[in-house]
């Protein structure tokens, strides 16, 4: 499988089924870290994953307990002050999250999110975040969106033609 840093860096396939385009390589890293975290307690990640609301979350992670966290990438301290947005995530999982990497002092993110410092190789949870559960039809409604993009992401990197055969779908 391709390599998710090699899919941010300056030689992206444009027709890579998993190639974004929109990361950092430095974010990459970040996600890699942190998936590599979260995989290990038992979640199953998924990047860019677009919310009912039109926001597209960094990473979802579904756990094995149903639990939803999303897990916003930050690589820079222009990075954070340049996202307003993040509050808006609250309504969509059991648990904020940001991640970043060493070089990022942890002070400047806000309190009431948890933290997660990732090297690119592996990460650890620095804050815990905040519980708030979602109600049941959330839940619902955002774990059907995440099997939905999994399963077409799974679906593009078996058949890369079919994404261009049925886009705007």
């Amino acid at each position: 499988m391709t390599d998710p840093v090699s899919l941010c860096s300056n030689r992206i396939q444009l027709d890579d089924p998993l190639a974004d385009g929109r990361q950092s390589e430095m974010a990459a890293r970040i996600w890699r870290g942190t998936a590599r975290l979260l995989r290990g307690a038992g979640f199953a990640c998924l990047p860019e994953l677009t919310l009912a609301s039109g926001r597209r979350a960094d990473l979802l992670a579904l756990g094995p307990r149903h639990e939803l966290w999303i897990v916003e990438v930050k690589s820079s301290i222009a990075d954070l002050r340049a996202d307003g947005k993040w509050p808006d995530y609250r309504q969509h999982c059991d648990r904020l999250f940001f991640a970043t990497h060493p070089d990022v002092p942890a002070d400047i993110f806000p309190e009431d999110a948890g933290l997660i410092v990732s090297d690119g190789f592996g990460a650890e949870i620095l804050r815990d975040a905040p519980e708030h559960k979602l109600a049941a039809a959330t839940r619902k409604a955002v774990t059907l969106r995440f099997a939905r993009s999994a399963a077409l992401k799974l679906h593009d990197l078996t058949d890369p033609d079919s994404r261009r055969l049925f886009e705007g779908l």
